[in-house]
This record gives C-alpha cells, structure tokens and sequence, in this order.
C-alpha cells in the first residue's frame, strides 16, 4: 500500500463541525464548530469574550494568554479538538482584581493591549509561586510582549500583586496581617 493512500484513508473530516464542551470562567459553554478552529476564535467570536487579544496568531506575543486546565496557554495556538473538556480562565474570569489592581497602582500597562495577557500570566505564576523573585517574574512572563512600556513597572506590578496576595490569603485564612 502507498503511503499516500494510508493517509487519504484514516485522514479526519476537517470540513464537518464538531461539538465541544467546555468549562470558560465556571460556566459549562457548548458549542458547534470545526476541529481546527483556534481557541481564541471560540473565546471572542463564538462566546464574545474580547478581553483575550488577538495580536501575532503565532504564539510569540502573549496576548491571548488564557489559564487552561491550570497551565498558562496560547489561545492562537490551541485548536478546538484539544480544548474539548477543558477548564478556560480568561481575563474576564473572577480572581483578577488583586492583580489589575497592582497593575495600576504600578503603572504597568500604557496601550493596554498587552495587559489582559500579562495579568493573565502573573496570575498563573502567582498560583505556582505566591512570592516570585525578580527573575521568576521575567521568566514567568516571558512568553508576554509589550511594545509600549518597558517592563520595570509590570515586573513591579507583579511584585505588588504577590505581596496583595499574601495578605488576602491570610485574612481568608484567619490568619493577621
């Protein structure tokens, strides 16, 4: 058998949709669509959530950064098929406001169109490492570009959103301050 008609016969009906289930800020979102739609054509087409920032749609920039199954993704680069049955975060999921809240007491953000990716990935650092070092924080946020500030007022916003995080977690705790 020639290589060329194994794959023609086992090769998938890209042309017909299909449905997916997914779990987007806590609530369960059915939809139709193809196997090979992105991630972030479902996040701001299908379910109207344009905090999540198309910008390169090659997974360099991090702007459409999203929480998945609690590891920090590329919207752009995950496809529709490997997002069934998966928990999404996005920027307007709950659990930000600390961060957003740093952001801008820090002045970490200008254009604004970097942001929702950056918090995104502060948070996703924050839930593995509560308090980063300096070279935590470039490495967690690595995959995050901005064109516009520089980053010494973003790492500082992380900084401010750790330390903000501590002490909520305490007083949730019980716990002093």
């Amino acid at each position: 058998m020639d290589a060329k008609k194994i794959i023609h016969e086992q090769s998938l009906p890209l042309n017909e949709s299909i449905s997916i289930t997914l779990q987007v800020n806590g609530e369960e979102k059915q939809l139709q669509t193809m196997p090979a739609a992105r991630l972030i054509d479902l996040l701001r087409n299908g379910l109207e959530l344009t905090g999540t920032k198309r910008s390169c749609d090659i997974g360099r920039c991090g702007a459409c950064s999203v929480i998945m199954n609690d590891s920090l993704v590329n919207a752009c680069l995950v496809m529709a098929y490997q997002a069934n049955h998966a928990s999404i975060t996005t920027i307007e999921g709950d659990g930000f406001s600390f961060i957003q809240d740093a952001f801008l007491k820090e002045g970490g953000f200008q254009c604004g169109y970097c942001t929702p990716g950056m918090i995104i990935a502060a948070k996703a650092l924050l839930d593995v490492v509560p308090i980063p070092t300096e070279k935590q924080i470039r490495e967690g946020l690595s995959g995050n570009l901005c064109r516009c500030t520089g980053y010494s007022s973003i790492i500082r916003a992380v900084q401010r959103a750790a330390a903000m995080k501590l002490i909520i977690d305490r007083c949730s705790a019980g716990g002093n301050v």
